[in-house]
Protein backbone atom coordinates (compact mmCIF):
# COMPACT_ATOMS: atom_id res chain seq x y z
CA UNK A 1 0.00 0.00 0.00
CA UNK A 2 2.87 2.25 1.04
CA UNK A 3 3.52 2.68 -3.00
CA UNK A 4 -0.22 2.75 -4.62
CA UNK A 5 -2.53 5.51 -3.93
CA UNK A 6 -4.42 4.66 -1.26
CA UNK A 7 -8.32 4.20 -2.34
CA UNK A 8 -10.95 5.57 -0.26
CA UNK A 9 -14.72 6.27 -0.71
CA UNK A 10 -17.46 8.33 1.33
CA UNK A 11 -20.91 6.81 2.34
CA UNK A 12 -23.25 9.53 3.47
CA UNK A 13 -23.29 12.89 0.48
CA UNK A 14 -24.76 15.19 2.92
CA UNK A 15 -23.66 18.58 4.76
CA UNK A 16 -20.55 16.73 6.10
CA UNK A 17 -20.13 14.15 3.42
CA UNK A 18 -19.90 16.72 0.71
CA UNK A 19 -16.66 17.93 2.66
CA UNK A 20 -15.29 14.84 3.19
CA UNK A 21 -15.51 13.79 -0.70
CA UNK A 22 -13.74 17.07 -1.11
CA UNK A 23 -11.13 17.12 0.97
CA UNK A 24 -10.28 13.14 0.28
CA UNK A 25 -9.78 14.02 -3.48
CA UNK A 26 -7.24 16.07 -2.43
CA UNK A 27 -5.38 14.22 -0.17
CA UNK A 28 -2.00 13.43 -1.83
CA UNK A 29 -1.69 9.62 -2.10
CA UNK A 30 -5.63 9.16 -1.87
CA UNK A 31 -7.62 8.55 -4.76
CA UNK A 32 -11.38 9.16 -3.84
CA UNK A 33 -13.22 6.08 -5.48
CA UNK A 34 -16.78 6.77 -5.01
CA UNK A 35 -19.35 9.07 -3.18
CA UNK A 36 -22.45 6.64 -1.99
CA UNK A 37 -25.53 7.85 -1.26
CA UNK A 38 -29.14 6.70 -1.41
CA UNK A 39 -29.93 9.86 -2.65
CA UNK A 40 -28.28 9.26 -6.10
CA UNK A 41 -28.26 13.19 -7.44
CA UNK A 42 -26.49 13.73 -3.86
CA UNK A 43 -23.53 11.30 -4.62
CA UNK A 44 -23.66 12.50 -7.84
CA UNK A 45 -22.78 16.02 -7.16
CA UNK A 46 -20.11 15.15 -4.37
CA UNK A 47 -18.55 12.80 -6.54
CA UNK A 48 -18.28 14.68 -10.20
CA UNK A 49 -15.63 17.55 -9.11
CA UNK A 50 -13.14 14.65 -8.46
CA UNK A 51 -14.40 12.47 -11.26
CA UNK A 52 -15.47 9.52 -8.51
CA UNK A 53 -17.99 6.98 -9.19
CA UNK A 54 -21.52 8.19 -7.89
CA UNK A 55 -23.67 5.07 -6.05
CA UNK A 56 -26.87 4.62 -4.14
CA UNK A 57 -25.71 1.06 -2.37
CA UNK A 58 -22.47 1.12 -0.40
CA UNK A 59 -22.50 -2.53 -0.50
CA UNK A 60 -20.81 -2.22 -4.35
CA UNK A 61 -17.08 -0.84 -2.92
CA UNK A 62 -17.21 -4.11 -0.80
CA UNK A 63 -13.29 -5.42 -2.79
CA UNK A 64 -13.05 -1.71 -4.28
CA UNK A 65 -11.71 0.03 -1.94
CA UNK A 66 -9.39 0.48 1.05
CA UNK A 67 -10.98 2.50 3.26
CA UNK A 68 -14.39 4.32 3.86
CA UNK A 69 -15.13 7.07 5.44
CA UNK A 70 -19.16 7.19 6.93
CA UNK A 71 -21.22 10.37 7.33
CA UNK A 72 -24.42 8.86 7.19
CA UNK A 73 -26.92 9.60 9.83
CA UNK A 74 -26.25 8.13 13.39
CA UNK A 75 -28.72 5.13 13.21
CA UNK A 76 -26.90 3.56 10.20
CA UNK A 77 -23.15 3.70 11.31
CA UNK A 78 -22.98 0.78 12.77
CA UNK A 79 -25.19 -0.94 9.74
CA UNK A 80 -22.62 0.79 7.30
CA UNK A 81 -19.33 0.27 9.17
CA UNK A 82 -19.26 -3.26 10.48
CA UNK A 83 -19.71 -5.32 6.78
CA UNK A 84 -16.09 -3.15 6.03
CA UNK A 85 -14.36 -3.39 9.30
CA UNK A 86 -14.86 -7.30 8.61
CA UNK A 87 -13.24 -7.64 5.45
CA UNK A 88 -10.10 -5.63 6.41
CA UNK A 89 -11.57 -2.09 5.28
CA UNK A 90 -10.21 0.42 7.60
CA UNK A 91 -13.68 3.09 8.76
CA UNK A 92 -13.70 6.28 9.96
CA UNK A 93 -17.06 6.50 11.62
CA UNK A 94 -18.68 10.50 12.54
CA UNK A 95 -19.92 11.00 15.45
CA UNK A 96 -21.12 9.94 17.55
CA UNK A 97 -19.66 6.64 16.65
CA UNK A 98 -23.19 4.47 16.94
CA UNK A 99 -26.34 5.09 18.30
CA UNK A 100 -25.62 2.55 20.89
CA UNK A 101 -23.11 0.65 23.26
CA UNK A 102 -23.13 -1.85 21.70
CA UNK A 103 -23.04 -1.44 18.77
CA UNK A 104 -19.61 0.61 19.00
CA UNK A 105 -18.38 -1.93 21.03
CA UNK A 106 -19.08 -4.50 17.97
CA UNK A 107 -17.37 -2.26 15.66
CA UNK A 108 -14.08 -2.15 17.96
CA UNK A 109 -13.92 -6.00 18.11
CA UNK A 110 -14.61 -6.72 13.93
CA UNK A 111 -11.69 -3.68 13.54
CA UNK A 112 -9.38 -5.68 16.19
CA UNK A 113 -10.05 -9.16 14.40
CA UNK A 114 -9.46 -8.31 10.81
CA UNK A 115 -6.75 -5.50 11.84
CA UNK A 116 -9.00 -3.07 10.37
CA UNK A 117 -8.07 0.84 11.08
CA UNK A 118 -10.82 2.16 13.52
CA UNK A 119 -11.38 6.28 13.83
CA UNK A 120 -14.08 8.43 15.47
CA UNK A 121 -14.72 11.59 13.71
CA UNK A 122 -14.35 13.74 16.66
CA UNK A 123 -13.07 16.78 14.66
CA UNK A 124 -12.61 19.20 17.39
CA UNK A 125 -9.32 17.22 18.68
CA UNK A 126 -7.82 18.17 15.16
CA UNK A 127 -8.96 21.66 15.84
CA UNK A 128 -5.30 24.06 15.48
CA UNK A 129 -6.11 25.44 18.80
CA UNK A 130 -6.79 22.66 20.53
CA UNK A 131 -3.75 20.75 19.22
CA UNK A 132 -1.92 23.78 20.66
CA UNK A 133 -3.58 23.52 24.32
CA UNK A 134 -3.01 20.02 24.64
CA UNK A 135 0.22 20.59 26.42
CA UNK A 136 -0.66 22.95 28.31
CA UNK A 137 -3.34 21.96 30.51
CA UNK A 138 -1.80 19.59 32.79
CA UNK A 139 -4.24 19.41 36.26
CA UNK A 140 -7.02 21.35 35.41
CA UNK A 141 -9.50 21.84 38.47
CA UNK A 142 -12.34 23.23 36.39
CA UNK A 143 -13.69 23.34 32.94
CA UNK A 144 -16.41 25.78 31.37
CA UNK A 145 -17.77 24.71 27.95
CA UNK A 146 -20.17 26.55 25.86
CA UNK A 147 -21.29 25.59 22.82
CA UNK A 148 -23.95 27.38 21.33
CA UNK A 149 -25.65 27.50 17.87
CA UNK A 150 -28.82 28.72 15.87
CA UNK A 151 -31.62 26.41 14.89
CA UNK A 152 -29.67 23.43 12.01
CA UNK A 153 -31.76 21.90 9.31
CA UNK A 154 -30.06 18.35 10.26
CA UNK A 155 -29.12 16.21 12.96
CA UNK A 156 -32.58 16.59 14.63
CA UNK A 157 -32.62 12.49 14.88
CA UNK A 158 -30.82 13.29 18.41
CA UNK A 159 -30.13 15.15 21.20
CA UNK A 160 -28.30 18.42 21.53
CA UNK A 161 -25.87 16.09 23.80
CA UNK A 162 -24.75 13.64 20.77
CA UNK A 163 -25.03 16.13 18.48
CA UNK A 164 -23.22 19.21 20.15
CA UNK A 165 -22.19 18.53 23.70
CA UNK A 166 -20.17 15.22 22.56
CA UNK A 167 -17.06 17.06 20.81
CA UNK A 168 -16.22 18.87 24.23
CA UNK A 169 -16.84 15.28 25.98
CA UNK A 170 -14.46 14.10 23.99
CA UNK A 171 -11.90 17.32 24.46
CA UNK A 172 -12.30 16.73 28.18
CA UNK A 173 -11.52 12.69 28.40
CA UNK A 174 -8.74 13.59 26.68
CA UNK A 175 -7.81 16.47 28.92
CA UNK A 176 -8.49 14.83 32.33
CA UNK A 177 -7.34 11.32 32.81
CA UNK A 178 -9.43 10.36 35.28
CA UNK A 179 -12.70 8.62 35.73
CA UNK A 180 -16.22 10.58 36.32
CA UNK A 181 -17.38 9.92 39.32
CA UNK A 182 -20.85 12.15 39.40
CA UNK A 183 -23.61 13.65 36.97
CA UNK A 184 -25.91 16.23 36.90
CA UNK A 185 -27.52 17.21 33.74
CA UNK A 186 -30.89 18.46 32.94
CA UNK A 187 -32.07 18.85 29.29
CA UNK A 188 -35.41 21.23 27.60
CA UNK A 189 -37.27 19.69 24.45
CA UNK A 190 -38.02 23.59 23.43
CA UNK A 191 -38.50 23.27 19.61
CA UNK A 192 -38.26 19.38 19.04
CA UNK A 193 -39.54 16.07 20.82
CA UNK A 194 -35.67 15.66 21.24
CA UNK A 195 -33.46 17.96 24.19
CA UNK A 196 -32.51 21.21 22.43
CA UNK A 197 -30.39 22.62 25.11
CA UNK A 198 -28.60 20.86 27.53
CA UNK A 199 -26.20 21.50 30.87
CA UNK A 200 -24.06 18.79 32.61
CA UNK A 201 -22.17 19.05 35.53
CA UNK A 202 -19.81 16.42 35.82
CA UNK A 203 -17.31 15.54 38.79
CA UNK A 204 -13.85 13.38 37.82
CA UNK A 205 -12.51 11.55 40.72
CA UNK A 206 -9.44 13.89 40.32
CA UNK A 207 -11.48 16.55 41.83
CA UNK A 208 -12.18 18.30 38.51
CA UNK A 209 -15.69 19.73 37.90
CA UNK A 210 -16.68 20.33 34.57
CA UNK A 211 -19.76 22.59 33.55
CA UNK A 212 -21.06 21.85 29.90
CA UNK A 213 -23.66 23.84 27.93
CA UNK A 214 -24.92 22.77 24.53
CA UNK A 215 -28.31 24.79 22.84
CA UNK A 216 -28.83 24.21 19.43
CA UNK A 217 -31.82 27.21 19.97
CA UNK A 218 -29.18 29.91 20.46
CA UNK A 219 -29.21 33.25 18.18
CA UNK A 220 -25.56 33.62 18.98
CA UNK A 221 -22.95 31.22 17.98
CA UNK A 222 -20.60 30.28 20.64
CA UNK A 223 -17.98 27.54 20.61
CA UNK A 224 -15.50 28.36 23.91
CA UNK A 225 -13.78 25.96 26.36
CA UNK A 226 -12.07 27.50 29.40
CA UNK A 227 -9.70 25.75 31.62
CA UNK A 228 -8.48 26.67 35.10
CA UNK A 229 -5.96 25.35 36.85
CA UNK A 230 -3.23 26.17 39.61
CA UNK A 231 -1.76 29.36 38.55
CA UNK A 232 -3.29 29.41 35.13
CA UNK A 233 -5.61 30.09 32.86
CA UNK A 234 -6.34 28.82 29.21
CA UNK A 235 -9.02 29.45 26.82
CA UNK A 236 -9.85 28.24 23.66
CA UNK A 237 -12.17 30.13 20.85
CA UNK A 238 -12.84 26.66 18.89
CA UNK A 239 -14.47 28.11 15.74
CA UNK A 240 -11.73 31.36 15.84
CA UNK A 241 -9.23 29.02 16.75
CA UNK A 242 -7.58 31.26 19.00
CA UNK A 243 -6.15 30.63 22.13
CA UNK A 244 -5.66 32.96 25.18
CA UNK A 245 -3.09 31.77 28.09
CA UNK A 246 -1.89 33.18 31.30
CA UNK A 247 -0.24 32.26 34.55
CA UNK A 248 0.37 33.49 37.78
CA UNK A 249 4.50 34.20 38.10
CA UNK A 250 5.50 33.38 41.51
CA UNK A 251 8.84 35.58 42.35
CA UNK A 252 10.70 35.16 45.48
CA UNK A 253 10.45 38.82 47.28
CA UNK A 254 8.63 39.95 45.04
CA UNK A 255 4.76 40.24 44.35
CA UNK A 256 3.43 37.75 41.88
CA UNK A 257 3.29 39.06 38.03
CA UNK A 258 0.45 37.69 35.51
CA UNK A 259 1.84 36.52 32.33
CA UNK A 260 0.15 35.94 29.32
CA UNK A 261 -1.91 36.96 26.66
CA UNK A 262 -2.51 35.29 22.95
CA UNK A 263 -0.90 31.99 21.92
CA UNK A 264 -0.07 31.62 18.56
CA UNK A 265 -2.17 28.90 16.57
CA UNK A 266 -1.28 27.76 12.86
CA UNK A 267 -4.78 28.07 11.54
CA UNK A 268 -6.16 24.85 9.29
CA UNK A 269 -9.44 23.41 8.29
CA UNK A 270 -10.33 20.47 11.04
CA UNK A 271 -11.51 18.28 8.76
CA UNK A 272 -8.68 18.30 6.61
CA UNK A 273 -6.39 17.30 9.36
CA UNK A 274 -8.87 14.37 10.75
CA UNK A 275 -9.41 12.80 7.10
CA UNK A 276 -4.89 12.87 6.78
CA UNK A 277 -4.67 11.57 10.02
CA UNK A 278 -7.00 8.52 9.17
CA UNK A 279 -5.20 7.91 5.77
CA UNK A 280 -2.05 8.05 7.26
CA UNK A 281 -3.17 5.93 10.02
CA UNK A 282 -4.20 3.51 7.69
CA UNK A 283 -1.17 3.97 5.46
CA UNK A 284 1.33 3.42 8.24
CA UNK A 285 -0.82 0.63 10.35
CA UNK A 286 -0.63 3.01 13.06
CA UNK A 287 -3.44 4.40 15.42
CA UNK A 288 -5.38 7.65 14.51
CA UNK A 289 -5.45 10.30 16.79
CA UNK A 290 -8.91 9.73 17.67
CA UNK A 291 -9.29 6.20 17.95
CA UNK A 292 -12.73 3.86 18.11
CA UNK A 293 -12.48 3.61 21.98
CA UNK A 294 -11.76 7.33 22.43
CA UNK A 295 -15.50 7.36 19.98
CA UNK A 296 -16.84 4.94 22.44
CA UNK A 297 -15.76 6.80 25.63
CA UNK A 298 -17.20 9.80 24.40
CA UNK A 299 -21.21 7.99 23.64
CA UNK A 300 -20.85 6.43 27.32
CA UNK A 301 -20.40 9.45 28.56
CA UNK A 302 -23.03 11.69 26.43
CA UNK A 303 -25.53 8.20 27.36
CA UNK A 304 -25.03 9.01 31.08
CA UNK A 305 -25.76 12.49 30.47
CA UNK A 306 -28.87 11.84 28.33
CA UNK A 307 -29.95 9.31 31.32
CA UNK A 308 -29.91 11.73 34.58
CA UNK A 309 -31.83 14.33 31.87
CA UNK A 310 -34.66 11.51 31.59
CA UNK A 311 -34.92 10.89 35.21
CA UNK A 312 -34.75 15.27 36.34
Amino acid sequence: MADSSLRVAVVGAGHLGRHHARLLARIEGTTLAAVVDTQLDRATAAAEPSGARALADYRELFGQVDAVTVAAPTELHHQIALPFLERGISVLVEKPITRTLQEAEALIVAARASGATLAAGHTERYNPAVAAVMPLVATPRFIEVHRLGAFPDRSLDIDVVFDLMIHDLDIILAMVKSEVSAIEAVGVPVLTDKFDIANARLRFASGCIANVTASRISREKVRKIRFFQQDAYISIDYAEQEVEGYRLNRREGQRPEIQGGKLPVAREEPLKRELEDFVRAVRDRRRPLVTGEDGLRALKLAQAIAEKMETV
